[in-house]
């Protein structure tokens, strides 16, 4: 699984930091996505599929 993410879409709604908190965070600035881990062990993928899948403006892009 390869993630990435659009901070020009992003939001700041942190759906994606609530469901998968070792793999995304929030900028202290502005609140957009940072992600800490593009390509993440097996144990955080369901939790990666639903930071997606809650994401608001889709700024949340996976690879399988």
């Amino acid at each position: 699984m390869k993630i990435s993410t659009t901070e020009d879409t992003c939001v700041a709604a942190g759906q994606c930091v609530l469901s998968a908190q070792n793999v995304f965070a929030q900028r202290a600035e502005d609140g957009k996505v940072q992600l800490l881990d593009d390509d993440p062990p097996a144990a955080e993928h369901e939790l990666v599929r639903e930071a997606a899948d809650f994401c608001p403006s889709a700024s949340v892009h996976i690879d399988e």
